[in-house]
C-alpha cells in the first residue's frame, strides 16, 4: 500500500533522480539547494550510486559531464551564484551533446544576494547564460509532487535529446514541505539514451533525420572524439562554413523542432477569460488562488501555468493571449518572462508585468489588486 507522507521539495528532487535511474551526483553545497546533496550522500550508498562533494561548482559540472560520457545518468544541484559558474561547461555539454541535469534552486541576487530567500531571477540565465547559439530545455515545477515527476522528465529529456536540461526550482518550492503521494499510474516511462546498434557503422555526430545521433558509453567498443570545438560528423574540429552551419543548426533544431512535445503547461479558464494570468513555479500557486477569488466575485480571470520555461511554445502562448483585455505575468524578478510573453502576444493585447525582487513571494491579494486596476 502506498501511503502519503510529508516531503520537502528538495528531498522530492533527490527521490525523483533515483527513480529516473540517476547513478552519479557531484556537487558543491550552496543554499538553498544543499538538502539535495545531503539526500544523495545518504541515499546513494544504499543504491549503489556514486556521490562526490567537489571543490566548487565548475568542478561539479565537469565531473557529471565525465560521468555521463562513461554511461551514467548524472546530475548536480546549485543556486544562482553556482549556476553562473557552470555556464561555460553547460555550453560545452550542449556542444558535445552530453546529457546532464542541473538543478538550480533559485535564490535572490545578484551576486551573493539573499541566500535564504526566494527569487525567479535565473529565468533568462537558464536560456542565455552561455555564449553562442544553442537551445536549452528548462522546467519549473510548482509543487513537491511535481518536483519529483519533473525531475524524472528532466532526465528523460536529457537522455532523449542528448542535451543539458535545467530544473528550475525556486527556494519556496525547494524548502516547501507538503503531502507527497506518487502512485504507479502517475509515473512517466523512463527513457534511456539511444546507443549504436551492434554491427552497424558508427558515426558519432551523424546528421540523422531525427537530428539526435546515438551515444555509446566510453569503453563500450565504439570510439569517438569529444571536443568543444565545432566539429564534423566524426567529432573532429572543422571550420568549414557548411559544416559549422549544419552542426549549429542541428543542435538547435533537435530541441526547437520538438518544442510542442517538450513544452507542457496547465490551463484554467483560458479560452473564455477577460484577463489571463501567466505564472510559473511557486507564484503560479498565488495566481491560482487569486483567479479563484476573483471568479467568485464575478471577474472572469484565467490562468496559464507553464511547466516548461524553455523552449517557449510561441504559437500556443500567442493563441492563449488572443482577445484578452490584459495578460498579467507575476514573477519574482523584474519581468524576465513577461518580456517573452510580450513578444508572443498580439499587438493589441496589453501585457502587464507584476515584478517583485525583495525576496518575498507575490501574494494572491497583490495579483487581485492589479487585475482590478487593469479592468478599470
Amino acid at each position: 500500500m502506498v501511503e502519503a507522507r510529508l516531503v520537502q521539495g528538495n528531498e522530492a528532487c533527490a527521490l525523483g533522480a533515483i527513480a529516473a535511474g540517476a547513478t552519479f551526483y557531484a556537487g558543491y553545497p550552496i543554499t538553498p539547494s544543499t538538502e539535495i546533496a545531503e539526500q544523495m550522500s545518504a541515499l546513494y550508498p544504499k543504491k549503489d550510486g556514486k556521490f562526490i562533494q567537489m571543490e566548487d561548482e565548475i568542478a561539479s559540472i565537469g565531473a557529471i559531464i565525465g560521468a555521463s560520457c562513461a554511461g551514467a545518468k548524472a546530475f548536480t544541484a546549485t543556486s544562482g551564484p553556482g549556476f553562473s559558474l557552470m555556464q561555460e561547461l553547460i555550453g560545452y555539454a550542449a556542444m558535445t551533446e552530453v546529457p546532464i541535469v542541473i538543478v538550480d534552486v533559485m535564490r535572490a541576487g545578484p551576486s551573493t544576494g539573499l541566500p535564504t530567500l526566494s527569487s525567479q531571477g535565473d529565468i533568462q540565465q537558464a536560456r542565455w547564460g552561455t555564449h553562442g547559439d544553442h537551445s536549452i530545455i528548462a522546467l519549473a515545477p510548482a509543487s513537491v509532487e511535481e518536483t519529483y515527476l519533473m525531475t524524472i522528465d528532466a532526465f528523460n529529456f536529457a537522455e532523449k535529446y542528448r542535451t543539458p536540461v535545467i530544473l528550475l526550482l525556486d527556494e519556496i518550492i525547494g524548502h516547501l514541505k507538503e503531502r507527497f503521494l506518487i502512485t504507479p499510474d502517475m509515473m512517466p516511462p523512463i527513457i534511456n539514451r539511444q546507443k549504436p546498434q551492434a554491427g552497424q557503422e558508427f558515426v558519432p555526430y551523424k546528421n540523422t533525420q531525427e537530428l539526435i545521433p546515438a551515444l555509446p558509453d566510453f569503453g563500450e567498443g565504439s570510439r569517438y572524439h569529444v571536443t568543444g570545438l565545432t566539429h564534423n560528423e566524426q567529432g573532429f574540429y572543422s571550420s568549414k562554413p557548411e559544416i559549422v552551419e549544419s552542426f549549429i543548426n542541428r543542435i538547435n533544431a533537435k530541441i526547437e523542432d520538438n518544442s510542442e512535445e517538450i513544452f507542457r503547461c496547465n490551463g484554467y479558464n483560458v479560452e473564455d477569460c477577460e484577463v489571463l494570468l501567466i505564472a510559473y513555479g511557486s507564484i503560479s500557486r498565488s495566481a491560482e488562488e487569486a483567479m479563484n477569488n476573483l471568479r467568485r466575485e464575478g471577474i472572469n480571470v484565467g490562468l496559464l501555468r507553464p511547466q516548461t520555461i524553455w523552449p517557449l511554445n510561441e504559437a500556443l502562448i500567442g493563441d492563449a493571449c488572443c482577445g484578452k483585455k490584459a495578460v498579467i505575468i507575476p514573477e519574482m524578478n523584474l519581468g524576465q518572462y513577461a518580456r517573452e510573453i510580450e513578444r508572443c502576444a498580439p499587438d493589441d493585447v496589453p501585457v502587464v508585468s507584476l515584478p517583485k525582487v525583495d525576496g518575498t513571494m507575490i501574494f494572491p491579494s497583490e495579483i487581485e489588486e492589479l487585475v482590478r486596476e487593469v479592468l478599470k
